[in-house]
């Protein structure tokens, strides 16, 4: 009696999400990404567009899109932008089309937005494909030791980044998981454990329903 082996059947593929990182500044949200992105070959920082001007040492289209005020606006009213914001005086927004064909490849995306931005994000067509995360400091006067620790900020814009960072964090409520970072290794490893979780979600399994029909026998 001939054997006859069964052919394998195709995996499914997976759409990428969106993992968005929000924080009040100096809760180590920034150090966090780029561990992330340094170990994570999956995962891709999505690259905003601003109006300010670049700093030493800055990339248009690596760190950021350089745009002019009147073009920033142009990118808003023709729907270009997925979430945009003012922050201290200038304009902050993701472009749409590179975020959304990253999706499609099933890439994921890693956002360093605040809650006004992640807040858009979650009113547009994609919010399917969005993760919140929301790091806090152990306290706020380790969050203040931190900022003066810096010394690259005067005293006067500490504090309004301390008022800035109260009004942060009473918006933790907004988001899917709030983590707080007074381990940074810890608090990596946690943002790993949920990215592996998120990525594994039934929702981003792409072609799932007709593998388990073909398994099953059931498309023939």
């Amino acid at each position: 009696m001939t054997d006859f082996a069964q052919p394998m059947l195709a995996a499914p593929s997976r759409r990428g999400l969106m993992f968005v990182m929000s924080s009040p500044s100096g809760a180590g949200k920034t150090t966090l990404s780029r561990r992330l992105l340094e170990e994570d070959g999956d995962i891709t920082l999505s690259v905003s567009a601003t109006t300010r001007p670049p700093r030493p040492g800055e990339t248009d289209g690596k760190d950021y899109y350089f745009v002019s005020a009147d073009r920033f606006q142009d990118m808003v009213k023709g729907r270009e932008l997925l979430e945009w914001a003012t922050v201290f005086g200038n304009r902050y927004g993701t472009p749409r089309a590179p975020v959304e064909s990253a999706l499609i490849m099933g890439r994921d995306v890693l956002f360093d937005i605040d809650w006004q931005g992640t807040q858009q994000l979650q009113q547009t067509d994609a919010a399917n494909d969005l993760v919140r995360i929301f790091i806090l400091p152990p306290d706020l006067d380790e969050l203040e030791r931190r900022l003066r620790a810096r010394a690259t900020d005067p005293a006067d814009v500490i504090d309004e980044r301390m008022a800035r960072a109260r009004d942060e964090i009473s918006h933790w409520g907004e988001y899917d998981y709030i983590l707080i970072n007074d381990d940074a290794e810890t608090c990596l490893a946690e943002l790993k454990a949920i990215l592996k979780a998120e990525r594994l979600r039934r929702k981003r399994q792409l072609g799932l329903a007709g593998f388990v029909r073909d398994m099953l026998g059931e498309g023939e």
